[in-house]
């Protein structure tokens, strides 16, 4: 078996991640880390794993078959996934829903041109969630969908608010209406604005010298992220947020409720539970990582998202195997 070569740009909690998925892939192997930071100030889980700095990039496009991108979807990812997918079949987790049609456009530009393949936006939400409604819609044609997420932290929401002039450190958590998703488990198909369906807390240590209230204003008005939700700003002290914020945990829920005839209701649930965020994300990257290496291989160049990707080619196993051991 050929081991599909694997490059991780940017190292923090994304990116530990993938170097563990990766560990434990009979199919691939680790090329390195490669960081905008000094490279000898980088500790990787796996003391072997080699840390070189992002410009080394320029001299290995042969030496590499799929860089996943680690950074964050507010400012790292829209730049560095088109420069990137210029020169390398690259895997990202762009999750800022609103703006995935021109993060789309930009990379499959580039990826074309380049004759690369680029799989954007995986991951759990978007991602796999994104899957199980596009399931639910096509199943149950008469229905309504919903998604509700957390409790759990946000890494794409708490890399915005820590982004904030003024935020040295936070973290952001979402948490759904418990109403909310009762009724809908109950078949009622309720009409739920965004404000109905969730809130967001943020936890957050201030620069010192910051404005608390200018912080505040920035984050309950950050459009996407925070702006259509009822928004909590908490401040704390550094030592509060390493003592009560360094689990990461998330998880959540995406039901489709309908009748397939009148009277008669179906529901499609799918659930995730996460005792680490960043480490189910990673994990579900490594296995797209795989898919972006077969669809280049097979020369499908250009942009792609978790929709245009079949299921077997997440797997390490042969589609002989899948039909006789999964199907």
């Amino acid at each position: 078996m050929t081991a599909h070569r694997i490059g991780i740009v940017g190292y923090g909690n994304l990116g530990r991640g993938v170097e563990l998925a990766v560990s434990l892939q009979e199919d691939m192997e680790l090329v390195g880390v490669f960081t905008r930071r000094d490279p000898a100030t980088v500790t990787t889980v796996h003391e072997y794993t080699p840390v070189r700095a992002i410009d080394e990039l320029e001299s290995m496009t042969g030496e590499i078959d799929v860089l996943v991108l680690c950074g964050g979807s507010k400012s790292d990812l829209p730049e560095q996934t088109p420069q990137l997918a210029a020169r390398f079949t690259v895997v990202d987790s762009f999750d800022t829903h609103a703006r995935i049609p021109e993060h789309f456009a930009a990379v499959d530009a580039a990826a074309r041109e380049a004759g690369t393949t680029a799989l954007i936006s995986t991951g759990w939400d978007p991602g796999l969630f994104s899957i199980n409604r596009l399931f639910g819609e096509s199943i149950l044609a008469s229905g309504e969908t919903y998604t509700f997420w957390g409790r759990g932290l946000s890494q794409g929401h708490s890399d915005a608010v820590r982004r904030v002039d003024g935020v040295a450190a936070a973290v952001q958590y979402t948490i759904p209406s418990e109403d909310a998703i009762a009724r809908v488990r109950a078949g009622e198909q309720p009409e739920l604005s965004t404000r109905e369906k969730h809130v967001r807390e943020c936890y957050v240590v201030l620069e010192e010298g910051a404005d608390a209230d200018a912080v505040r204003e920035a984050i309950v008005t950050m459009p996407h992220y925070f702006e259509p939700y009822d928004t909590t700003v908490h401040f704390l002290t550094a030592e509060e947020l390493a003592r009560d914020h360094q689990g990461m945990p998330h998880g959540g829920f995406v039901i489709r409720s309908g009748e397939s005839s009148p009277g008669t209701t179906q529901t499609i649930e799918y659930r995730l539970q996460e005792e680490s965020n960043p480490e189910f994300t990673a994990s579900v990257l490594v296995a797209y990582a795989r898919a972006a290496a077969r669809l280049a291989a097979a020369g499908e160049h250009g942009a792609r998202t978790p929709f245009d990707v079949a299921p077997g080619l997440l797997s390490p196993k042969s589609p002989e195997q899948l039909r006789a051991e999964l199907l």
